[in-house]
């Protein structure tokens, strides 16, 4: 689900400046933090993993359903954290603070219609979140999770979601790059 102009923009200037800070700290640029490719930011209603080219249209068909069955919502982005813990960090998230139950529907309207089309259901809870960063766990993980904690504590960023989206997740050298095969108007 893409994020709107204004909240994208907020979100890159935020992490610019934690990376900053952290690689003053680190005196340089070589970090065990790999971040996200700033220009593909999104939030992840469900994950599918490889696909078989021949499903793509009916995954579309899908979240094209899906994207009719929502309406518009606003979006708060607050706080932030990582998985599995802060101390020893993976993933380094934003998290959400307003607009959960709506992003929650649309994540499991989205799962209605998936299985729908003969994809198993999802079937650990949604924890709708915006990654940042990965990290191995150790060295700069920790550092970058407290900065970025204490730059959103009491700071809210928000975003009007209009429009699902399906992304292809390309990998290769560096960040995965997130291409949209699909957007889709919500309400529509």
């Amino acid at each position: 689900m893409p994020l709107s102009q204004a909240a994208q923009e907020a979100v890159i200037d935020l992490a610019e400046a934690v990376r900053a800070e952290v690689e003053a700290a680190a005196h340089g640029p070589r970090s065990a933090v790999r971040w996200v490719r700033m220009d593909g930011l999104h939030l992840t209603l469900r994950f599918l993993g490889p696909t078989d080219p021949q499903d793509v249209a009916a995954v579309e068909a899908a979240v094209r359903r899906a994207g009719a069955r929502a309406l518009p919502f606003s979006l708060v982005i607050g706080g932030a954290g990582a998985f599995p813990s802060a101390a020893r960090p993976r993933t380094i998230w934003l998290g959400l603070t307003g607009g959960l139950e709506n992003v929650a529907q649309l994540a499991s309207t989205v799962d209605d219609e998936l299985e729908s089309v003969g994809w198993t259901r999802e079937t650990r809870p949604f924890r709708g979140h915006l990654t940042l960063a990965r990290a191995d766990g150790r060295r700069e993980g920790p550092l970058v999770a407290r900065r970025l904690a204490d730059r959103m504590a009491g700071r809210t960023i928000a975003s009007e979601v209009s429009q699902v989206a399906l992304y292809e997740s390309v990998t290769g050298s560096g960040a995965a790059r997130y291409v949209s095969l699909a957007s889709v108007p919500l309400g529509r």
